[in-house]
């Protein structure tokens, strides 16, 4: 059985702790939900490593990753990189979700409403 890691490299590790302590502030705004439980009860981990990637936030159980997006990713080279990123993580038997900085931002009730669908589409 995988490991919720999947494999990451012990280097990435220290990323990751670095990434939690400068979170953006709309991954802030969405963690503040995430960290209470308020999805479904379920449980998530930020800036966790899988892989050779960060993704800013997974949660075992429903093996789902969600990614917060700010105008970066709109960029060409980015948006490429995102799309690798995310085939190589659903070759894993990961869920992705993107949210963009401004839905989390001005509309955390609709991204709290389509977290509630992708994890109970993941549930048996």
């Amino acid at each position: 059985m995988m490991d919720m890691f999947y494999g990451a490299s012990a280097s990435i590790f220290e990323t990751a702790r670095l990434l939690r302590i400068k979170m953006t502030k709309p991954e802030k705004v969405l963690w503040k939900v995430l960290s209470e439980k308020k999805v479904k009860g379920f449980r998530f981990k930020s800036q966790h490593p899988i892989a050779g990637f960060i993704v800013d936030f997974y949660c075992h159980k429903a093996k789902l990753v969600i990614e917060v997006d700010g105008s970066i990713h709109n960029a060409f080279e980015q948006a490429n990189y995102d799309e690798v990123r995310t085939y190589e993580l659903e070759k894993l038997g990961l869920h992705v979700i993107r949210f963009s900085n401004g839905q989390v931002q001005n509309n955390i009730e609709h991204v709290i409403i389509e977290l509630e669908k992708a994890l109970e589409a993941k549930l048996p």
